[in-house]
């Protein structure tokens, strides 16, 4: 029987680097808040949206969308969210209660992500073609209540970092919106645990394309 070939697709494009650099800017982002340089903190942070817009649309508008960008996109998010959530804690801006709350969930969807990886790569399931993300296996598909949660995510912790340089007291509509942010992380949680369509197997997907047809895209970069 003649061995399928491997699909592979090409990562290295504007859209994934500009995610990149989101990722590497979130070190500096923390020790600004540790050292309590909030305008800096302020600035990473407006850094952060504008190339989360701009990579989005070069992905879709000179269609170089990518599976690995299904996976990188949300893990800059994610990455960005832990470094400001274990930060503003740290400097008490935020409560450690619903820190526990915020990291919890994301922990265990770490850790769901890197078994889906592993149960939808294509044989040999060889560590090196685990850590090759040139082969796509699975992309990703978050769920309607979780990208309102990770958008009141990021304002409640943009609002909090802005917060100290701010001229009035923005204390009462935070307190409000960190008891929101707490609702909404949990039920996100709980939908990745009953969603059907969390995320779709690649592989299969192309078995049941037509063979004149070229592989599809993911619907986001």
């Amino acid at each position: 029987m003649e061995k399928a070939p491997t699909i592979r697709e090409n990562i290295y494009t504007i859209p994934n680097l500009l995610t990149l650099s989101r990722i590497a800017a979130c070190p500096v982002l923390g020790w600004s808040i540790v050292n309590d340089d909030f305008y800096l903190a302020t600035g990473l942070l407006v850094y952060a949206g504008l190339t989360d817009l701009v990579d989005g649309f070069l992905a879709r508008r000179f269609n170089m969308r990518s599976v690995l960008g299904t996976i990188l996109d949300p893990a800059a998010d994610k990455m960005l969210m832990t470094t400001l959530t274990v930060t503003l804690a740290m400097k008490d801006l935020l409560p450690v209660p619903l820190a526990v709350i915020i990291l919890g969930r994301d922990v265990l969807l770490s850790l769901a992500a890197f078994y889906i990886r592993y149960t939808t790569l294509p044989p040999p399931k060889t560590f090196t073609r685990y850590w090759d993300f040139s082969i796509p296996s699975a992309e990703v598909h978050p769920t309607g209540i979780s990208k309102v949660n990770t958008a009141l995510q990021l304002l409640l912790m943009g609002t909090t970092t802005i917060g100290p340089i701010l001229p009035f007291d923005i204390a009462l509509p935070l307190q409000a919106l960190q008891w929101i942010v707490a609702g909404t992380t949990i039920w996100s949680g709980a939908s990745y645990v009953f969603a059907k369509d969390g995320f779709r197997v690649v592989s299969s997907a192309a078995k049941n394309r037509p063979p004149t047809t070229p592989p599809s895209t993911p619907p986001s970069s």
